[in-house]
């Protein structure tokens, strides 16, 4: 008799080993998921802050390929006017050794005097005109480089606010990255002590509940059986149900004296039904309004049994989340439930 004892003993311990086993794999896969959710939306604020650089960058260079284009024009400009000067002052040695040739000729000629001084005061006259046109030039030019002058400080400006903003664009990445780094550790920490006091909730739902073959854990979820705490097609709770319900409330109760005020945590209450259809002429027209009866009814009276109405959430899922397939009597039976779940808001 003592041997069967131990033997019994033995596997009591192999099948209290594989819930733990289960519920430590689960938050496994709840941390993991939660990480990389992190990790998107460091991914996603991190490419909107390039995307805006890149839009002042683009807007940037198209300010620096016209004022370009501007300095082109204008050098064209120069250009012309040189050649226009370098005309005139050819033209003015042209009429200087006119000038010289009349002058000889005058000496040489004493009866053609009075034709060549007429000649000679035109080219002067000429000459005073194109002495004119040429000043103006020189004036332009002046004034060209000037304004070139002006456009080369304009791009130094636009070169300096360029680079200023690329040695600000790698600071802000460089911000984001350690942002995205703090924050990681921060929710990771978080998940952690919530995973913590999960297993300490369900450990005691365990230790209350243990005896009830109808009552057990799948995933990161307490699930009961509808039969357990509601008739059939009901959402009022029965004698049974009420009785399992106060045993819940006076363990999470104690278990919010514990949890740190800045883990903002919810028992979330999730009702299910099979997916037999209602007939519509009773209390409930479908399965979506029955899920969501018995959901509220569990955290309704939770809060009458003193636990807080801001640490509770009633959700109904009809028959949409079944986690037994087929349509045979068992598996509605196993889909008729109520799920509790310890997360965070």
């Amino acid at each position: 008799m003592t041997m069967a004892l131990a033997r019994n003993r033995r596997s009591h311990r192999t099948i209290d080993y594989w819930p733990g086993f289960v519920d430590a794999l689960s938050t496994l896969l709840l941390a993991i998921m939660f990480l990389l959710t992190v990790f998107v939306l460091a991914q996603f604020f991190l490419s909107r802050e390039i995307s805006g650089k890149d839009d002042v960058l683009n807007r940037l260079t198209s300010q620096i390929n016209e004022l370009t284009q501007l300095l082109a024009l204008e050098k064209s400009g120069k250009q012309d006017l040189e050649d226009a000067l370098a005309n005139l002052q050819a033209s003015l040695a042209q009429s200087e050794s006119d000038r010289t040739r009349l002058q000889q000729l005058l000496d040489s000629g004493a009866g053609a005097a009075g034709a060549a001084n007429a000649r000679v005061a035109t080219l002067e006259g000429e000459l005073d005109t194109e002495k004119q046109v040429s000043a103006r030039a020189m004036s332009q030019i002046e004034l060209l480089n000037q304004q070139i002058a002006a456009l080369r400080s304009q791009i130094a400006a636009v070169e300096e606010a360029l680079q200023a903003s690329e040695a600000k664009d790698k600071n802000s990445q460089a911000k984001i990255a350690d942002l995205g780094r703090r924050l990681n550790v921060a929710l990771a920490q978080r998940v952690q002590e919530l995973n913590r006091y999960r297993s300490d909730f369900f450990g005691r739902l365990r230790e209350i509940l243990s005896d009830r073959e109808n009552i057990r854990i799948v995933g990161d979820r307490f699930v009961f059986q509808s039969e357990v705490l509601f008739p059939s097609g009901s959402s009022d709770l029965n004698p049974a149900g009420q009785e399992e319900m106060r045993k819940l409330a006076a363990a999470l109760i104690d278990l919010a004296k514990e949890i740190p005020a800045e883990i903002n945590w919810v028992l979330r209450v999730d009702g299910h039904t099979d997916n037999v259809p209602l007939s519509g002429t009773g209390r409930y027209r479908d399965n979506w309004e029955l899920s969501s009866a018995r959901a509220t009814s569990v955290v309704k009276y939770l809060i009458a049994n003193g636990v807080p109405a801001n640490r509770l959430v009633a959700a109904g899922f009809g028959e949409f989340q079944p986690i037994a397939e087929g349509d045979d009597d068992a598996a509605r039976a196993t889909n008729r439930r109520i799920e509790l779940k310890l997360t965070e808001k």
